[in-house]
């Protein structure tokens, strides 16, 4: 049973993988065809807008979408595939009510926020447009948490693949065709696209979805309790940190403008958040991946009381992306020049990114261990951590930003992010019993270390050989190291092949 169920998870691993890096890749090849259309200052307008947008999202979301998940799996999981229908109801219902009222209050406060937190009035019809769209974007939510709990990974990845190139062909048609060079046109374009995939997507995936499940006998009435139980906490938490995380953003750019050193505080801002951060969370999409199959994996783990499968894939779990965040973040680290300039052309966004590169372990692993504690049940302790950051976050950038200017924003970035971590990772442990590889973590952030030293010592080149040369002899000097010091074992490759190998005889 338990080789089945690994390798489901790695077929299904594997499959939202691929798809999405390359989502991601369409995505960032359009990000830098926008960029090179509406400038840095355009796309940090655009960052803004989409900013706001996130968090009417979450509000109108209300945490339905891990919650249909959670309870989805938890059905299938107990062989009630009924009940999966009263679930659904339920979700639909309470995602419905939120996102209504979300949509109205979003479509009063558009011109108070464009005019004084987003930069002028161009804002106000694309912030109307996010209020109308919002709950077809949030029964969507719903679709894919019951599909990810499924298992139906290949239809969420078609529908998906779906969704990307019918935003990318309205938003293209829109730019050539009627926005020109006016940002905020480019900005509602942008919206639009969106907002039509979004509808595409969710017909798509209710069509897929008929007669999935068999037919219920007798209606069940939905649970609205087990729902209010895990969904409002969520809603809560998460509507309290999108708020700071949006107050976040809308105060970056005003507060940096106070800074001495600041030329134009927006296009600052749309380097990091439109340029640097994309790039740096692009490998980020097979943890993502990963990340996304365990949260149901888990709920099924917990609720059959499956304790040493669960130790076993939380020590898993953690050290895959310990050291698959060690590679990618050498690798962004030697080549930040040349990549910023190759996707760019722009010599600010190489520093930026070197600067930013050691922090994709912390990154990359506090993703998987926030989907291990949902998947565990403990949202609401996520919650609590996340609330707290976000307001540290608030507090340091506004004290910050106005006396030391980016520099202040990276060591808010980074204090704050490590204290969710830690926090984050203590809980999953105590929960989970798992103990943590001390030891190893150590010896393979040393030999990250050595490796990106020895990187560095490279002659600098430009261009596609200036990302390859030294991302190549990063991973052979690490690899070489990891081998020496045994972070990488032969037990290690030796389970990775028989994954391969069940998962090639299943397909």
């Amino acid at each position: 049973m338990n080789e089945k169920k690994g390798s489901s998870i790695v077929r299904g691993t594997l499959l939202l993988t691929a798809a999405n890096l390359l989502l991601r890749l369409a995505g960032m090849a359009f990000q830098v065809y926008l960029s090179g259309r509406i400038g840095a200052a355009g796309i940090g307008l655009l960052q803004l807008i989409l900013s706001v947008k996130a968090m009417s999202f979450t509000v109108g979301s209300a945490g339905i979408r891990t919650c249909a998940m959670y309870l989805s799996a938890e059905e299938l999981g107990r062989n009630r595939p009924q009940g999966v229908h009263a679930v659904l109801a339920g979700c639909f219902q309470y995602s419905l009510a939120c996102s209504i009222a979300s949509l109205f209050l979003l479509w009063q406060l558009a011109p108070w926020l464009a005019e004084n937190w987003i930069g002028g009035p161009a804002a106000i019809p694309s912030l109307r447009v996010c209020a109308m769209i919002l709950p077809i974007c949030c029964l969507y939510g719903v679709m894919t948490g019951y599909f990810t709990a499924a298992g139906r990974i290949g239809d969420l990845v078609g529908v998906e693949f779906l969704e990307q190139g019918c935003a990318m062909a309205v938003t293209f048609a829109l730019l050539t065709r009627w926005a020109g060079a006016d940002t905020g046109r480019a900005c509602l374009s942008v919206v639009l696209g969106s907002g039509a995939a979004a509808l595409v997507a969710y017909r798509a995936l209710r069509l897929l979805h008929r007669g999935a499940l068999p037919p219920e006998r007798t209606p069940h009435k939905p649970p609205y309790r087990r729902i209010l139980r895990i969904a409002l906490p969520l809603a809560v938490a998460d509507d309290l940190r999108s708020g700071l995380n949006t107050i976040e953003n809308l105060i970056v750019p005003k507060r940096l403008s106070r800074f001495a050193g600041t030329a134009n505080a927006l296009a600052d801002y749309g380097v990091l958040h439109g340029m640097v951060f994309p790039v740096l969370m692009f490998p980020a999409a097979i943890l993502f991946s990963l990340a996304e199959l365990l949260v149901p994996e888990f709920s099924r783990c917990a609720a059959g009381r499956r304790m040493p499968r669960i130790r076993y894939l939380v020590r898993r779990g953690l050290r895959v992306s310990l050291l698959f965040s060690l590679c990618a973040a050498g690798i962004l680290f030697a080549g930040a020049d040349a990549l910023g300039e190759l996707l760019y052309h722009d010599r600010a966004v190489g520093p930026a990114l070197r600067l930013y590169a050691p922090l994709i372990p912390l990154l990359y692993t506090d993703a998987i261990v926030d989907a291990i504690c949902k998947g565990l049940g403990q949202q609401s302790a996520n919650a609590r951590y996340n609330l707290l950051t976000s307001f540290l976050d608030v507090s340091f950038l506004w004290l910050l930003l106005p006396r030391y200017g980016l520099s202040g924003y990276y060591l808010s970035f980074a204090v704050t992010h490590l204290i969710n971590f830690c926090l984050s990772l203590r809980r999953l442990l105590r929960v989970s019993g798992a103990r943590l590889e001390a030891r190893l973590s150590l010896r393979a952030l040393l030999c990250a270390g050595a490796a990106g030293w020895s990187a560095a010592l490279l002659p600098k080149a430009a261009g596609l050989r200036g990302i390859l040369l030294p991302g190549t002899w990063y991973l052979a000097v690490l690899l070489l190291l990891w081998t020496l010091f045994r972070v990488v074992r032969w037990g290690d490759l030796l389970w990775l092949r028989g994954l391969a190998r069940r998962h090639g005889k299943r397909t």
